[in-house]
């Protein structure tokens, strides 16, 4: 052997016994370290005791997965005898929720959703969760906040972000990772929090335990009474205990109020209901739907349906008041009923205040009145309602729009329509005031009959076609002219007491001057006095003195007077002679002359000859007038025209009979 290599060789065989060590230390499992943030399954790979013959954990030290769990740390085995499968501790935040699904156990009942918890609840041990009695599934009991140091052979944990599990079906824990998935819809991983702000209540879904009895709904409400603590599941947290208080799955009565619960999603889910709020202006009708057969508490006289006490099925004697209410609308209605006024209108488009619309689909009143015209008439009816009678309109109707429609509509309108026809047109109009008040009357009692108080009528104004509206002109312009009557008197009274007033303020200006006029008045007045007495007496000497010259006058009148008339007598008597004997004489010259019209000639010519004479008158004219066109001898001068018109038969026969006629009596000289 080479010296070389036989020096080495000891070195060789020293590294090659180490490295076999090691080797055997590694693949036999004869020393295994595990950290501390992680726990260990250990595998048995094969026992004299044989394999498992049921389940997956070998409890009897069989080959397979052993129940105990090894922590952290350095541990010693059997050569080539054990697998340890390391895995990372669970940890659940906080706030959070696990879940457990066990692979090894007791099957689950036809019935059963999840695994009774209720003999075995210690998870972490697999040997006393097994011999216990502990069933394999999902499991009723969640996982609260904490690190867990499972047997992830027997149990797979599934936490919001992870699925923790031997992967033994070698599909990559699929199956509870579909799980995971639903779990993350029903929000399984936080609790359930009601806030206080949000009015919500919590409706729950119970997904295990018997079914619901034939009929019925909604599942009632259990193991609510906290001093019982054999069944008091504290709002579903504690599933077993739901079940021991005889709970059925389901839809349940029982609701979550304000607060936070750590509820299997599993075993039941959640639906955020509003509150049932009754306002202070009504009442709640409650319509159970569920719940046991009631005794009728109505009275004998209402035949309309039955009124059970509360709790049970039908529609509740006693309503609900004002306030806030966690009720299952689930498990009944709630049918709000105005307790306070409130106002039905009959017209088109325009609904009573507040928010009722219990007369959205009612219209003006379509009327006929004795003269034959067709008004509508709008109308706004008050009332109220007892909120002791309450269930019994709900009994009867159902609800107040029901009543409204079906009942009040048609009633009230047959009620006016009768009216209607035994009035005109105008005295309907005029008349408004009295048919209100009796309608509001009459109809009273017709309410009551429906649980209804009526309080008041209200009577619009009638609308209708071109007629009416004329009708309606008329009595406006009528109205008009008669309101104009008081305005004038009033207008005149004011002329008249504005009159007054200038003239006072008038006096009042001009007060200095009447004052002094009235003293000048008084003045003049005494002086006038005086004046009166001195005329008074001056009269008297005047009148006597007027006396005594009137006589003096008369009697010298009364002288001349006669002496005038004596005067005259004569002279008339005078005249009368001296025109006799004219007459006489002139009536001898003419039968002297023997022809009239000579003596006439001869005095006309006597007297032209004393004017030409008189007057100075120039016979022969400076001028010559011929007449005619030849100037011969018919032609006469103006004077000669006078003559022989003188001559004229005609101026003869006028003055002669004149001349015979006497002389004229002489006119007064001017």
């Amino acid at each position: 052997m080479d010296p070389l290599l036989a020096s080495v060789m000891p070195f060789l065989i020293g590294v090659g016994g180490v490295l076999f060590v090691i080797l055997m230390l590694r693949f036999s499992g004869l020393v295994r370290y595990i950290p501390n943030d992680k726990c260990a399954v250990l595998e048995k790979l094969w026992s004299p005791a044989g394999s498992v013959k049921s389940g997956l954990i070998a409890l009897n030290g069989e080959a397979g997965y052993q129940p105990g769990v090894l922590r952290g740390g350095f541990h010693f085995f059997f050569p080539f005898q054990y697998r340890l499968h390391i895995e990372p501790l669970v940890t659940i935040e906080q706030g959070k929720i696990g879940y457990l699904f066990a692979r090894d156990g007791r099957q689950l009942a036809p019935s059963q959703t999840l695994a009774s918890n209720a003999t075995a609840n210690n998870f972490q041990d697999v040997r006393d969760f097994l011999a216990n009695g502990g069933q394999k599934g999902p499991q009723r009991t969640i996982l609260r906040e904490g690190t867990y140091a499972f047997n992830l052979a027997q149990f797979v944990i599934v936490t919001e972000h992870d699925v923790y599990g031997i992967d033994i079906e070698g599909d990559k824990l699929a199956l509870f990772k579909q799980s995971k998935s639903l779990l993350d819809e029903r929000d399984g991983f936080t609790p359930i929090v009601i806030k206080d702000n949000k009015d919500m209540v919590g409706v729950m879904t119970v997904h295990d335990g018997p079914s619901l009895p034939s009929g019925e709904i909604i599942a009632p409400t259990v193991g609510d009474d906290y001093a019982n603590a054999e069944t008091f599941h504290n709002n579903f947290q504690d599933p077993e205990k739901f079940l021991v208080a005889k709970g059925f799955r389901g839809r349940q009565y029982q609701v979550l109020t304000e607060g936070t619960y750590y509820i299997n999603r599993l075993f039941a889910t959640v639906e955020a209901i509003t509150k049932t709020v009754i306002e202070v202006s009504s009442a709640g009708v409650v319509v159970s739907y569920t719940g046991k057969k009631g005794e009728d508490r109505a009275e004998a006289s209402y035949t309309h349906g039955n009124l059970v006490d509360n709790g049970c099925r039908g529609v509740w004697k006693d309503p609900l008041l004002p306030g806030k209410y966690a009720f299952n609308t689930y498990a009944g209605e709630v049918k709000h009923v105005p307790t306070t006024n409130f106002i039905l209108k009959w017209q088109k488009g325009i609904t009573g205040p507040g928010d009722h619309n219990y007369d959205q689909n009612l219209t003006e009143v379509t009327l006929i009145t004795k003269d034959a015209f067709e008004p509508s008439l709008p109308l706004s009816v008050v009332v109220s309602i007892d909120y002791r009678k309450a269930p019994l309109v709900i009994q009867r109707f159902g609800d107040v729009k029901k009543l409204v429609e079906q009942t009040l509509d048609p009633m009230v309108s047959a009620y006016f329509k009768n009216i209607a026809q035994t009035k005109t047109l105008i005295e309907l109009l005029q008349s408004r005031s009295e048919i209100q008040r009796q309608s509001s009357e009459e109809m009273r009692a017709k309410f009551a009959l429906y649980n209804l108080e009526l309080h008041e009528v209200l009577i619009g104004t009638p609308k209708g076609s071109d007629q009416v509206n004329m009708i309606l002109n008329q009595l406006r312009d009528r109205q008009v002219a008669v309101e104009k009557t008081p305005t004038f008197e009033a207008q005149k009274l004011t002329a008249v007491k504005e009159r007054e007033l200038n003239e006072a303020m008038a006096i009042a200006e001009q007060q200095p001057n009447i004052t002094k006029s009235n003293l000048s008045i008084v003045i003049q007045e005494n002086e006038g006095k005086a004046k009166l007495a001195n005329a008074k007496q001056t009269a008297d000497v005047t009148t006597t003195l007027a006396t005594a010259d009137a006589t003096a006058v008369k009697t010298k009148a009364d002288g001349d007077a006669h002496q005038t008339r004596v005067t005259g007598d004569a002279e008339a008597g005078k005249l009368k002679a001296i025109g006799l004997a004219n007459g006489d004489a002139i009536k001898a010259q003419v039968e002297a002359y023997g022809d009239p019209k000579l003596r006439m000639l001869e005095n006309v010519m006597s007297r032209l000859s004393q004017a030409i004479e008189v007057g100075q008158i120039q016979i022969v004219p400076r001028v010559l007038i011929q007449g005619g066109t030849d100037g011969g001898a018919g032609g006469n001068n103006a004077l000669m025209g006078l003559i022989s018109g003188l001559m004229s038969e005609k101026l003869m026969d006028e003055i002669i009979p004149k001349a015979a006629a006497g002389p004229a009596t002489p006119a007064r000289p001017k």
